[in-house]
């Protein structure tokens, strides 16, 4: 039984990682997921009701956490007085302070008066803080609150209770910013919820009436008003508008939308009203597909994500070990106090925490993802977020990617005097008419008015064409292959032809098509060469002649023609084992096997299901325009994971280096580890909200 809770008031992404892993060996749960950005936790289970069982999981690793259902999360209207009592305590810090420079310790009244202040200062800042270390302490557990309680009270009783009430008060604010800096990165990912509306208005028997969008049924008729989003995908039966689809595709200018239209769900209705008659289910319309993309995008966990958890495990217990060393080690060789030793250790473990690490890697992926998602491009985790970043190949498929896809009948020849043009296209459309491909779309609508014959024995093989049978002979139409060595020379100068017809084993004709390339194709290409691309293929099954102008036009590097779809994968594999990564772009079924193989599929739109099912990432615009953007997003996001983690590591191994010296205070070991957090938060969604050029 598939269900999904919410965890709210998590913050920690180390904490996350424990409770998801915990959960994931309870016994009875499987395929646990824990969205860090949505704060969903999806899961598998045998029995119904597993809120109270997940409650005492999240509870056993961190407090204040609240297992909700997704329809029930908690919503809290009060301020949240965290802010206020941080001003308060810096307030009373301050005096303290100013007391201590101003009068000294010569006065008796000023040596109370400051220790007063500076209690009640750590007091009001750190009491959710104390409350937490002294917690986790019962639960045999050791984290950076644990070591900041046991830290400030050893400085009261040493004497610097200044120093006390500052860390503190340092630590607490950062912990206040770092909350507030996830949550930003969080409502980034959660606007995207704004474009699945969860009403429909239906009309029926000419009444109007407001149902939930997941209620309605395929081929019911919705009215869509003024500045109102399509709640479900469909067609319009009534009116004309326009359309804002920049939400779906990230493109700004809209579109128009007249009768016999479709229309994407999630799209706003411009200043006319619309009706529309529904062709899918609420849960399988655009909107849905979309979020359902970049949520479950965190189950995809890059190498990154991976790598860190794993340090985390072993580079705690290290630090733990190096911080027992330093505080018994060299007191015991006569070195120094014992005291003045611990307090070093206890710098070391609290300017050693992993949380800048664990909570900055995940979230930048989070962060990621979701600029990608406004740009039109949904990738369905970190991993192909980081093969995106790699790749130095990127493969194309020909028609319907590089070109429109709108083929169109250019030339009709006869080969034997038995059939004319209008026969010989007759033939064709009547084999071609239950095919998909495009081609076969092209001659049909050539054929729009003629007769067709009545074929039997319709069988179809990709790659090759159709076989018939048409009064008891045999009729071949498709490809070149279908054609036997006598028959291919009697094509010679009519080797650009698509289609080739075969009535009762003679070579009886062919039509060739004609297609263009996109507008952007040639301007898409050109950018990723200049991002370091190194090459550009176009891999396709129509013939050479076609396949060389279309990568002549688009400035592609070269291009293999005639490709069946087995032989497509063999050269994408090929391709893998000589390059760092290879992006592949398709858009159609049998496309579906090299979208899998390659380490990032690319599939065009939201059109074909086996295409996006087999794909890493979606182009929801159904072109290649934000193909590049895509490919700086994915750089710049691990760009971002490797600064934040040298930064990070940089800083704290300088601090434990000076702490092991006595040079580092506990305020140094505050800001190395929470400030260096906050910065790494920070500046992980400072560069996701920069625009892509």
């Amino acid at each position: 039984m598939k269900q999904t809770l919410v965890l709210n008031n998590l913050n920690c992404a180390h904490c996350a990682g424990k409770i998801e892993e915990k959960i994931a060996k309870t016994d009875g749960y499987r395929d646990v997921s824990f969205n860090f950005a949505n704060k969903q936790l999806k899961f598998s289970a045998d029995k119904a009701d597993c809120k109270a069982e997940i409650q005492s999981i999240c509870d056993s690793i961190e407090d204040g956490v609240i297992v909700s259902e997704p329809e029930a999360e908690p919503k809290d209207d009060k301020k949240n007085p965290d802010l206020i009592m941080l001003i308060i305590a810096v307030v009373l810090a301050v005096s303290a302070l100013t007391i201590h420079f101003a009068v000294g310790s010569s006065a008796e009244w000023a040596k109370w008066a400051e220790l007063t202040l500076c209690i009640a200062a750590t007091a009001i800042s750190g009491c959710k803080v104390f409350i937490k270390g002294a917690k986790n302490l019962f639960k045999l557990r050791i984290d950076e609150t644990t070591l900041l309680a046991i830290a400030v009270i050893a400085a009261f009783f040493i004497g610097e209770a200044i120093e006390a009430a500052m860390v503190t008060i340092l630590f607490s604010l950062g912990e206040f910013i770092e909350e507030r800096a996830v949550e930003v990165s969080r409502r980034d990912i959660e606007k995207l919820a704004s474009i699945r509306p969860d009403f429909a208005t239906v009309e029926e028997n000419g009444t109007e009436s407001t149902v939930n969008a997941a209620d309605v049924p395929i081929g019911s008729t919705i009215v869509v008003k003024p500045h109102e989003r399509v709640p479900i995908d469909g067609i319009v039966i009534s009116g004309s508008t326009t359309l804002d689809n920049s939400a779906l595709t990230g493109e700004s200018i809209p579109v128009e939308a007249n009768i016999n239209d479709n229309v994407m769900s999630g799209a706003i209705n411009g200043d006319k009203l619309i009706k529309i008659r529904t062709t899918k289910a609420f849960g399988d319309s655009t909107a849905v597909r979309i979020l359902n993309l970049v949520e479950d995008a965190a189950a995809q966990k890059g190498n990154n994500e991976k790598l860190i958890s794993k340090f985390a495990s072993v580079y705690t217990p290290v630090i733990i070990a190096i911080a027992v060393l330093i505080a018994l080690v060299p007191p015991l060789a006569g070195m120094g106090d014992f005291s003045q030793w611990l307090y070093r250790a206890l710098v070391i473990l609290v300017a050693s925490c992993p949380c800048a690490i664990v909570i900055s890697v995940p979230l930048s992926y989070y962060s990621g993802i979701g600029s990608a998602s406004r740009q039109g491009v949904l990738i369905k985790g970190g991993k192909y977020l980081e093969a995106m970043a790699r790749a130095d190949v990127f493969a194309f498929d020909k028609t319907g990617t590089l070109t429109t896809g709108k083929l169109s009948v250019k030339k009709i020849k006869s080969f034997s005097k038995a059939f004319s043009e209008e026969n010989l296209l007759a033939l064709a459309a009547a084999c071609e008419k239950n095919s998909s491909h495009p081609i076969a779309g092209a001659i049909l609508k050539k054929a729009e008015g003629i007769k067709l014959p009545e074929l039997t024995n319709y069988s179809e093989k990709a790659g090759f064409g159709v076989t018939a049978r048409h009064n008891g002979k045999q009729v071949l139409c498709g490809s070149a292959r279908i054609l036997n060595d006598k028959q291919k020379s009697a094509i010679q100068g009519a080797a650009d032809y698509a289609v080739y017809i075969v009535y009762d084993k003679e070579l009886v004709g062919a039509i060739s098509v004609s297609d263009s390339a996109r507008p952007e194709a040639k301007s898409v290409i050109s950018k990723l060469k200049s991002l370091g691309i190194k090459n550009t293929v176009i891999l396709t099954g129509d013939n050479r002649d076609n396949a060389e102008a279309i990568c002549r036009e688009t400035g592609a590097d070269s291009f293999v023609a005639q490709l069946l779809p087995e032989q497509k994968l063999e050269i994408i594999q090929n391709l893998k084992s000589e390059s760092k990564a290879v992006c592949f772009a398709g858009d159609g079924i049998n496309d579906a096997p090299v979208l899998t193989a390659s380490d990032c599929g690319i599939a065009m739109g939201l059109g074909s299901e086996a295409a996006i099912e087999a794909a890493d990432a979606v182009l929801s615009a159904g072109n290649l325009s934000k193909l590049p953007a895509a490919v700086k997003i994915a750089r710049r996001t691990i760009s971002t994971v490797k600064a934040n983690l040298s930064f990070a590591l940089c800083v704290k191994a300088a601090v434990i280096i000076l702490a092991a010296l006595g040079i580092a205070s506990m305020w140094v070991s505050v800001i190395a580890d929470t400030g260096v957090t906050v910065a790494c938060v920070l500046f992980t969604v400072l560069r996701s909200k920069k625009a892509i050029d």
